[in-house]
């Protein structure tokens, strides 16, 4: 009998390659994407200030982030399927996990920018329709996230500390999105109960995602003031902070608008004025921490801080501050907060633009879908 070579080589050899290898690096930070697009189309539409052709542009800038939705939504599927432990890993990554509250905003930003824009296009029920459905999915998976995180941080991170990072106030944000954007659906309620429900539910999102924030940004700044600059690529993200603090402004001015219709005189009339006491002040904290957080980024730019997702950290939270601006300029009817808000918005679109075109050109190069580097360490605190 003819004795043959042994050929056959072992199983490992003929392993068959990963599918779809480019989405196994496309986290959850991408919906950042999304949400940074859709409040340029929102915010531009209800400045108080009459740009023409603005709104045409801003519809444009909506249609994009509804495709944008569908592509990041469609992407994050495939690599769930495709690269589940990678997507474990991320979860059990305390830098990364914080990011699946952006799915929630990406989901509230969408469907709020549909309602405000979206309806010149595909008419008001159809909007309706779609608010309603992403809102919904965007709260629960939101309010989700807002308990789920901390628990992983708690009982399966390993945070040492001092390493405390403005990517942790991502998760309890989301909810203060749905207080922010659940006026937009209260004046489509029957009048009475429901309405009152909607009113008072969105308070509470305002205040456990309020509270929340008091607790965690202590933690941010104590970490800048001991251990100095956050890693050069990580310095956007305290940008991140202004989005608490606009949204939270921008939530008591749209409750305070439709409190009228939903609940008795006298707690109607007290929201208005509680729009304005607390949106003032946290108004000028949030300058306060734009114009740190702008000294932090010239900082590290000048000490070679390059591209990375986090730039999208610029957009979202400004433009919250555009329309926190634009309810105080509303109730109090002071011109300032008028091209507060304008100035702001210019500012978010130029971040806005900057931002997307990098991340075309990072796409188109590969190196976004590239294996993340670790951020270079800070050696200089005093400098």
């Amino acid at each position: 009998m003819a004795i043959f070579p042994q050929t056959q080589q072992s199983p490992a050899t003929y392993a068959p390659a990963p599918r779809l290898p480019h989405l196994r690096h496309i986290g959850p930070n991408w919906y950042a994407t999304v949400m940074g697009t859709a409040i340029v189309a929102s915010a531009g539409a209800t400045l108080p200030v009459h740009v023409p052709g603005l709104r045409g542009v801003c519809t444009v800038v909506w249609a994009l982030a509804t495709v944008m939705l569908v592509a990041v939504l469609t992407a994050r599927t495939g690599h769930w399927i495709a690269h589940r432990d990678q997507a474990r890993t991320h979860l059990l990554d305390p830098a990364v996990a914080p990011f699946y509250g952006c799915l929630a905003m990406a989901l509230l930003a969408v469907g709020g920018s549909t309602m405000v824009v979206g309806r010149d296009v595909i008419g008001h029920p159809a909007a309706l329709t779609l608010d309603v459905v992403l809102y919904t999915a965007g709260t629960i998976v939101g309010l989700a996230s807002a308990v789920a995180i901390p628990y992983l941080m708690v009982v399966r991170h390993r945070v040492e500390p001092g390493t405390a990072s403005p990517v942790w106030l991502l998760p309890v944000v989301a909810p203060m999105v749905s207080a922010a954007l659940g006026p937009l659906l209260v004046p489509e309620l029957p009048a009475g109960q429901w309405r009152e429900a909607m009113l008072l539910a969105c308070y509470a999102m305002f205040g456990l995602s309020l509270l929340a924030t008091l607790v965690m940004l202590p933690l941010v700044f104590a970490r800048l003031v001991h251990q100095g600059p956050l890693p050069l690529a990580l310095t956007p993200t305290l940008f991140l902070v202004l989005g608490p603090l606009g949204q939270s402004t921008t939530a008591v001015n749209q409750l305070a608008d439709v409190a009228p219709g939903a609940i008795g005189a006298p707690y109607a009339s007290g929201l208005g004025v509680f729009a304005v006491l607390y949106g003032v002040p946290v108004m000028g904290f949030a300058l306060l921490w734009l114009a740190l957080a702008v000294a932090l980024v010239v900082r590290a730019a000048r000490n070679g801080m390059t591209f990375s997702m986090t730039w999208w950290g610029f957009t979202f939270p400004v433009g919250t501050c555009v329309t926190g601006a634009t309810g105080l300029a509303r109730h109090t009817g002071l011109t300032a907060y008028t091209w507060l808000a304008v100035a702001l918005y210019v500012l978010l679109v130029t971040a806005w633009a900057v931002a997307g075109l990098r991340t075309l050109s990072g796409l188109f190069s590969g190196a976004l879908l590239a294996a993340p580097k670790a951020p270079a360490p800070v050696t200089a605190h005093t400098t």
